[in-house]
């Protein structure tokens, strides 16, 4: 439609037939010819079929005059030529051609007449233009004698009135020129100001003037001390920038950012700003440790100010280290804040900067304003982390430069405190995870613990070596939280406050739900917490005399009660040990007295058993824990060290108290397989045993000898053969009960000592759990078993039991008198129980514990007696049997201990003399338990009543066999 009408309205004067010759090629092919428009119009006219046909035309063909229509049918065409496809194709186009030729045939002879009748009006404007020729021909013609006519006065009129206007203009030129002369006085002013926008627009306003006056040549040297006005004012404008960056103010900044704006400079600016940020942290760290190293000189030596900054750091003394570093973070945190700030600003002066509009000069400026403020967001976000690195660099030449490895704990925690600050900072201020910091804290806090935990250790040593293993007064409500070096967990843990503190208490976790960024943004530092005075917490956990108050005391030892007539078990309450609860009723006498045999108390409140090296352990083991929850990267290092002191105080009261070669030979199993693992490790990682050898001192102590540590040597003071004091058994109770506390510590810390452990290291610490802490309660068995073992006097029962005749023929109805002097021995032991008692509170366990041993060894001595008898008739087992059920009978007074350990064991043995042969040899297969000479005894005391000789021979055979492979 296109071709159409621009054929319908192409200029020019000629006739339809001259036109259509005109036409392009491709133009040309599309008219048809005189016969086919002959044709077309004798063709029957159908417009509805006609209309159809041009529809389905595509519309590529209407597009332009280049459109090369051969070229697109030929694209057009198949791979594969089907030849009556192409002939029905090629009518299909001819049809459609036949129809836009007729198209465009009816449309020339439409408009002819208006073609005519144009023509004629073309022919008119020729007529008019030849009689307007004429017309201005005469007008110049009078022109010229008009000019003629006039006379020199008006001209000279003419030419004065021109001069005067020439000269009006020249005195507001030199006006002009005298004002731009008085400029540079006002410059002056406005930069004493500061108003360096205005002094700026001034400056470029004046140079614009000048450019117009240059024809003058005064103009020339008042436009060069433009320029260099121009460039003072650059000059003072840089000083400016660079003030922002340890003060930021907005105002100021406004009006920098504003004067760069003018000067089309805002790139340069930023880059020069990030320039000034760089030498503002540079010369801030410098400043600050210079002042602190000339304070410590005490001289005005000046060689320090030539000093490299990492050279510098090396003076720094002791004393001062702490405060420089302080005023070091202090400074720098002033210099990140500035340029928090100033992305700050830069953020909200884009949101409140005005949309582009539509005209092209705006338009324009405002694409270079964006590309100006996207060149600033780039710039100032890669700036962070350069920012960052520079601060990071700068406090790592500081931590280096000083060996920690001799300061107290308190001021390591207070460098590692603000260090941790300045990591959180870090955190805020770019999201960087402060590798360099981290590394370089790292490699002084291993140094720090290294040197630290070897001095622990040693003087661990030397408070076990001289611990009298006294009881330490605690309350009974004493927890490890009460102590100073856990109150950093009562943030994981914070108990609920009262109505009138949780006002304040929600307005400070506000506040630290708060970046440090906005809570110091205005003012304030986050570095000022670090060198302020914490105020002393007394600690409340130490009970007076072992009780919680006086009145306790009074009902413990006093009858200040009217009813002194009543016994005096009955006016003391107990505390069920398997509930923790006081009955409300009364109870009989004989339950009095059986829980008073349970456990040792005299009333004594139930508060932990533990030492006064006990209680150091703990505090030692906080100080580690809040170390580690300061710097986590060495957390392992540090839980590492935790466990070699747990080892060590279990590997003392071990030695101490433990440690006997009688283990092997009782039979028992005292020792589990478990316990003898982790003593041995213990021996074998963390105890030196050439450290008393003679050779020691010849030879400097190896790397691996350093990470080891004496085995500790048991207080001269602490006496453990006394049969009065039961061989020490209170010493033992505090030691071993110490000690199972402390692994109930532990126990209580496991699930926060896993969240700060590595994962990969997590195996470590479950290892230490399940093999060395969960066996602290199992030294109780090798510990008090030495008592046990020496409190009754076995050897004399043995003897007794020698000088009874056992080869009786009447059956008995009176004990033994050996039975009667064993169980003295077990009164007595239960008399020396309730004497320690006074003195420690021996618990529960311990007690089922000592008389478990005590059963236990009275029941073997008995087997042991039997096993002794050189003949014996049935009426001497009956006699056996007799003793045996006296012996418990009177022993279930005495102890609440249920069932009687290894009862089983000595009536087996008993009733194993009734046995047959065949019975007698499979008693002998399945029950190890005995020793070749018990099981021997057995055939020969049996030999002549129920076994004969082969028989015996055969049994004795079979229990040789079995003690073969022992041998």
């Amino acid at each position: 439609m296109q071709k159409i009408k621009s054929l319908m309205t192409r200029p020019g004067l000629k006739s339809p037939q001259e036109s259509m010759t005109d036409l392009s090629p491709v133009e040309n092919l599309k008219i048809p010819s005189k016969e086919e428009l002959r044709e077309l119009r004798e063709q029957p006219i159908d417009p509805q079929a006609e209309q159809e046909i041009i529809d389905s035309i595509e519309e590529i063909y209407f597009s332009n005059d280049s459109f090369d229509m051969v070229h697109h049918e030929l694209e057009k065409l198949p791979t594969e030529l089907d030849l009556l496809k192409l002939e029905e194709y090629r009518n299909r186009l001819k049809r459609q051609q036949a129809a836009v030729s007729k198209k465009v045939a009816d449309l020339i002879l439409e408009k002819q007449p208006a073609y005519v009748k144009e023509l004629e009006r073309v022919t008119a404007l020729q007529t008019n233009l030849q009689l307007a020729a004429v017309i201005c021909t005469n007008a110049r013609r009078q022109l010229c004698v008009s000019k003629e006519g006039f006379t020199e006065a008006s001209l000279g009129l003419l030419a004065n009135q021109r001069r005067r206007q020439l000269l009006t203009g020249l005195l507001k030129s030199l006006r002009t020129i005298k004002t731009l002369q008085r400029t540079d006085v006002r410059l002056s002013e406005m930069l004493e100001e500061e108003d360096y926008p205005g002094a700026i627009q001034l400056c470029l306003e004046c140079q614009k003037a000048a450019s117009t006056f240059k024809h003058y040549s005064c103009i020339s040297e008042l436009n060069s001390k433009l320029q260099d006005t121009l460039e003072q004012i650059e000059e003072q404008l840089d000083v400016a920038l660079s003030k922002t960056c340890k003060h930021f103010d907005v105002a100021h900044y406004t009006k920098v950012q504003l004067a760069y704006t003018l000067l089309g400079k805002t790139q340069t600016a930023m880059d020069q700003l990030h320039m000034h940020f760089t030498q503002a942290i540079h010369n801030t760290v410098f400043q600050v440790v210079l002042g602190y190293v000339e304070l410590c000189a005490g001289n005005a030596d000046t060689k320090f100010q030539k000093m490299q900054y990492k050279d510098l750091c090396t003076h720094i003394t002791l004393d001062s280290y702490i405060p420089c570093l302080t005023d070091l973070c202090k400074a720098l945190w002033k210099v990140m804040l500035s340029y928090h700030r100033t992305m700050q600003w830069h953020e909200e002066h884009d949101k409140q900067a005005t949309p582009p509009t539509a005209e092209d000069a705006v338009a324009a400026e405002s694409d270079d304003l964006a590309i100006d403020r996207s060149y600033v967001k780039k710039k100032l976000e890669h700036g962070l982390t350069r920012i960052w690195q520079d601060v990071q660099l700068k406090v790592k030449a500081y931590i280096l430069g000083t060996d920690m490895s001799n300061f107290k704990y308190d001021d390591f925690i207070v460098v590692l405190d603000v260090i941790s600050r300045l990591i959180q900072v870090g955190e805020e201020f770019c999201r960087s995870k402060s590798e360099v910091l981290q590394e370089s804290i790292k490699r002084q806090s291993v140094n720090y613990f290294k040197n630290y935990h070897r001095a622990r250790l040693e003087e661990l040593r030397m408070f076990l070596e001289n611990e009298t293993w006294e009881l330490c007064p605690v309350k009974s409500n004493f927890n490890i939280s009460q102590l100073h070096e856990f109150k950093f967990m009562d943030q994981c843990r914070s108990p609920p406050l009262s109505p009138s503190r949780q006002g304040a208490s929600s307005a400070i976790q506000m506040q630290e739900q708060l970046s440090l960024f906005q809570q110091y943004l205005q003012e304030g530092n986050p570095f000022e917490m670090h060198i302020e005075q914490k105020e002393e917490e007394t600690e409340d956990v130490l009970a007076s005399n072992g009780y919680e108050s006086d009145e306790l005391e009074k009902s413990a030892y006093q009858d200040y009660d009217s009813d002194s007539d009543v016994p005096e078990e009955l006016k003391q309450d107990y505390v069920d040990e398997q509930t923790g609860d006081v009955p409300l009723k009364s109870v009989s006498r004989e339950t009095i007295r059986s829980k008073k045999r349970s456990d040792y108390n005299l009333n004594k409140t139930n508060a932990p058993i533990l030492t006064n090296t006990t209680l150091n352990v703990i505090r030692l083991v906080g100080k580690y824990m809040q170390m580690m929850s300061i710097l986590k990267p060495i957390a392992f290092d540090v839980i590492h060290c935790v466990s070699q002191l747990f080892d060590y105080y279990l590997y003392a009261v071990y030695t101490f108290f433990g440690r006997n070669d009688m283990y092997e030979s009782s039979g028992l199993g005292l020792i589990s397989s478990r316990l003898r693992t982790t003593l041995n490790r213990i021996q074998e990682s963390l105890i030196d045993m050439e450290a008393g050898s003679e050779n020691t001192g010849m030879h400097g102590p190896t790397e691996d000898r350093k990470e080891k540590v004496p085995s500790p040597h048991l207080s001269q003071m602490v006496v453990l053969t006394n049969s009065g004091t039961l061989y020490g058994l209170a010493q033992r109770v505090v030691a071993t009960e110490s000690l199972v506390f402390l692994a109930e510590q532990f126990e209580s810390l496991q699930s926060h000592l896993d969240t700060m452990m590595p994962a990969a290291k997590k195996p470590f610490l479950q290892q230490f759990y399940s093999q060395t802490v969960s066996t602290a309660s199992e030294l109780r068995k090798p510990i008090y078993w030495i008592v046990a073992a020496k409190a009754i006097d076995y050897e004399q029962m043995l003897l007794l039991m020698s000088g009874v005749k056992w080869d009786i023929k009447e059956i008995m109805s009176q004990h033994n008198i050996y039975v009667d002097e064993l169980l003295k021995e077990f009164e007595m032991f239960n008399k020396r129980l309730s004497d320690v008692s006074r003195h420690v509170r021996i618990p529960l366990p311990v007690s089922n514990v000592l008389w478990e041993h005590c059963i236990r060894l009275a029941n073997r001595t008995l087997v042991e007696g039997y096993a002794n008898v050189k003949k014996c008739s049935n009426e001497g087992r009956a006699l056996m049997q007799l003793d045996f059920q006296q012996f418990l009978m009177k022993l279930e007074k005495l102890t609440d201990l249920r069932p009687i350990p290894d009862k089983e064991f000595v009536e087996t043995y008993i009733k194993a003399y009734y046995l047959t042969e065949n019975d007698m040899e499979q008693f002998i297969k399945n029950h190890r338990e005995y020793s070749m000479k018990q099981l021997a005894n057995l055939v020969n005391v049996c030999l002549g009543s129920h076994i004969n000789k082969k028989a015996r021979q055969k049994l004795l055979a079979t229990i040789d066999d079995i003690d073969r492979p022992k041998r």
